[in-house]
């Protein structure tokens, strides 16, 4: 249940060499972008029953491009009032991270490549997953950087939002991690695809998994949990006061952030590169060039499972979702990696199959998770509520929801009555 780590066939690739690697890891990032944008519009469309890009290019293959072009082509507005050094780099900040956490995530295995032999992967460290993690976390400071730079309310309430979101997500993800790391036996990404070779850690590590997903969907603010750019309140969020290529780059950030934690979860948890059964038994499936389009395929799983949720669930309450953060996601990790860890310690020790006991266990876990998460979305509201005063909306001189325990007098008359009473 140990994957060995051999980093030695790392570094020793010529300069061509790695040239060509990262010109090939960009050029997939932004063709998966582009590629994303189109599907995403495309799925959507086919989900709610209506036609979608059509137009540009036959059958509106080309719709992506041109969205690209035009927003090159639209004027860049620099607002007055704005921290422009800080704003004009936060769109950076957002997406230099996104792309750099791809040179640790393999690919697929050692190739030939022009006659030299060379793993399928840029590079790889002893704590590569300790690496992502850090350098995804720096993204999120172009988000709240270019919320507060620009000088207006909403978007600094954009950018207020991202962080405490992914504070919250980002332990729950961590955490996640660390049951990986005890069952692999390392923090490198090719040692924890070795490991699992024959047997994927979704099977033995469900409640980890399903912990990933939901953190991930938190990560990248897509919906429902797009809470730092809900224009229902913020009108747009954080990148509010962006436009033209600035925009484009917070759009291209949360979409190769999309495709960087889809590649992370299928290098965790669904065997990395190598290929899904029944097409693992047959042989060469695992060698090559093929692993490339597994890999590929499952990346493109977790995208769709992104716009299935866009399309399915409507966007969860502030509240619901620092609740689903702090009470269900971070604790049921914590209880998971002290499950494993024990697990682990008993198989030291000889007593019994660790495998079959954590592939039950976890189920159990996972049901009384999800069950959880029923009874927290049930919580309600005290049944007798402590009744205050009549609630005046226009008080302040503007409106204002009523709170819990507040009555708001709907019929226009009695205000009247009550006044010559």
């Amino acid at each position: 249940m140990t994957g060995k780590t051999d980093l030695s066939q790392f570094g020793t690739d010529p300069l061509w060499l790695v040239v060509v690697k990262c010109v090939a890891v960009f050029a997939f990032l932004v063709l998966t972008v582009l590629v994303a944008i189109l599907v995403e519009r495309r799925v959507l469309a086919w989900m709610q029953r209506r036609i979608g890009p059509n137009r540009v290019g036959p059958f509106g293959l080309l719709q992506s491009l041109a969205d690209g072009v035009k927003l090159a082509l639209k004027e860049g507005l620099t607002p007055a009032g704005v921290d422009k050094p800080i704003y004009l780099l936060a769109p950076i900040i957002s997406v230099v991270p996104a792309i750099v956490a791809y040179a640790v995530i393999p690919f697929g295995p050692v190739v030939s490549v022009f006659g030299h032999r060379t793993p399928l992967q840029l590079t790889d460290l002893p704590v590569a997953i300790l690496f992502v993690l850090a350098v995804t976390s720096i993204g999120v400071y172009g988000i709240v950087l270019g919320g507060w730079a620009s000088g207006s309310t909403y978007p600094l309430l954009g950018g207020l939002r991202s962080s405490a979101q992914v504070i919250s997500y980002e332990i729950a993800m961590g955490l996640t991690f660390a049951a990986v790391f005890l069952l692999a036996g390392t923090m490198s990404t090719s040692g924890i695809v070795s490991a699992q070779e024959g047997r994927w850690y979704v099977f033995l590590l469900l409640p980890s998994f399903l912990v990933y997903v939901t953190a991930m969907v938190g990560e990248t603010n897509r919906a429902p949990f797009d809470l730092p750019e809900a224009e229902g309140e913020l009108v747009g969020g954080f990148h509010t006061e962006y436009s033209s290529l600035r925009f484009a780059m917070f759009m291209l950030a949360e979409y190769i952030n999309m495709a960087t934690v889809s590649g992370l979860a299928a290098t965790m948890f669904l065997g990395g590169w190598h290929a899904p059964w029944p097409l693992s038994l047959i042989d060469g499936a695992n060698t090559a060039w093929w692993p490339v389009l597994w890999f590929v395929a499952k990346i493109w799983g977790f995208m769709f499972l992104f716009m299935w949720l866009r399309a399915t669930l409507p966007r969860l309450r502030y509240d619901q979702f620092m609740r689903l953060g702090w009470e269900v996601l971070i604790p049921v990790a914590l209880v998971w990696i002290v499950v494993v860890g024990a697990v682990k310690a008993m198989a030291l020790y000889g007593y019994g199959n660790p495998s079959i006991i954590l592939g039950i266990t976890g189920v159990m876990v996972s049901v009384g998770s999800i069950a959880l998460v029923g009874v927290l979305s049930r919580r309600t509201q005290p049944a007798k509520p402590v009744l205050r005063a009549r609630f005046d909306p226009m008080a302040g001189g503007f409106p204002v929801p009523p709170l819990p325990g507040q009555r708001l007098d709907t019929n226009p008359r009695s205000t009247k009555e009550d006044a010559h009473a």
